[in-house]
């Protein structure tokens, strides 16, 4: 199988390209390697399989016009993984606009390239942000009408254009809602490296609110291998991918405190107003339709995550996380 990935230094987008090349896939990896955050990170993924045969990558923002006769020099692409995007809350509130850029002219870029050269199979990443404040579970058939950031309004406006596409030329589309994901290498806006970082290096810790607000915290390989197994026929199909046991932020706190062996500092501040009270994944369709499920306990995807921030610590350490 051809597997176009975007976003493949990302940090989920680089774990799928890993699966993917693992099973013997042929992965086209593009990504714009922008400064969202560190390009340190994205650099440091990349490297891990960049020089797999079965591997090739370009730097490309799907916002512009993508070369076609690099991207099907090999024969054609099977399918799109599209996990290129601007993601975070509280970013997009202060800076919306290239939110909309990528979020969805490039889902839409993506989507017309499909179409142009008979790709079959279209896979979107989306966000448990599009439930807003809805009480958990939340299931796929959820009203997704009240977002509470221009991110979450982002991915539903994605999720949208994948509908029509699939009605009007018969795409095949699996959009994926993710749950709150973590782990090694992971983005240094979000809260588990920020918190790792912090607690290894005896720095305060910044808390927005009260620290009881729940996230469905789910390990980042759970996720890529629930979006490679999303790489069958489906039609059309909303999945949630999440752990299905939110946990407080303290709690998260707690295990990452007694793993490093360093009680932290905390200073509070306000909840941003974007942010939700609590979000939770029903993962019944995920079980049904492609036989996944988590594998990762929280505890043991912390360990990992602080293992490795402890071992690429020389370098990690000068990462931006404010």
């Amino acid at each position: 199988m051809r597997v176009l990935v975007t976003g493949c230094a990302g940090f989920i987008g680089a774990r799928v390209a890993a699966m993917l090349i693992e099973r013997g896939d042929e992965v086209i990896g593009i990504d714009s390697m922008n400064n969202a955050y560190d390009v340190r990170l994205k650099q440091w993924r990349l490297k891990q399989f960049s020089r797999a045969p079965n591997f090739r990558h370009a730097r490309v923002n799907v916002v512009t016009p993508l070369d076609s006769e690099w991207l099907f020099v090999d024969g054609p692409v099977d399918a799109v993984v599209n996990l290129a995007a601007r993601a975070g809350v509280r970013d997009s509130v202060a800076n919306p606009a290239p939110y909309y850029e990528t979020n969805v002219m490039g889902t839409l870029r993506l989507l017309e390239l499909c179409v142009q050269h008979d790709i079959p199979k279209f896979v979107l990443a989306s966000s448990s942000s599009v439930y807003g404040d809805s009480q958990g579970p939340f299931k796929e058939e959820a009203p997704t009408d009240r977002p509470m950031s221009p991110y979450a309004a982002s991915k539903i406006a994605a999720e949208h254009l994948c509908y029509v596409y699939h009605e009007l030329h018969g795409l095949d589309v699996t959009v994926f809602r993710y749950f709150t994901v973590y782990g090694p290498a992971g983005r240094p806006d979000m809260g588990i490296y920020r918190f790792t970082r912090w607690i290894h290096e005896g720095e305060p810790i910044l808390l927005y609110g009260d620290g009881e607000q729940k996230r469905d915290f789910t390990f980042v390989d759970d996720v890529a291998r629930g979006t490679v197994a999303g790489l069958t026929h489906l039609g059309f199909e909303t999945i949630n991918l999440g752990a299905d046991h939110p946990v407080t932020v303290n709690c998260v706190l707690d295990h990452l405190a007694r793993h490093i062996g360093r009680m932290p500092e905390i200073q509070t501040t306000p909840a941003h107003a974007a942010d939700v009270p609590a979000t939770w994944a029903d993962i019944g369709v995920a079980r049904r339709l492609l036989n996944w499920q988590p594998e990762t306990s929280l505890e043991c995807g912390l360990e990992k995550t602080s293992g490795w921030y402890a071992t690429n610590r020389d370098w990690a350490v000068n990462i931006q996380t404010r």
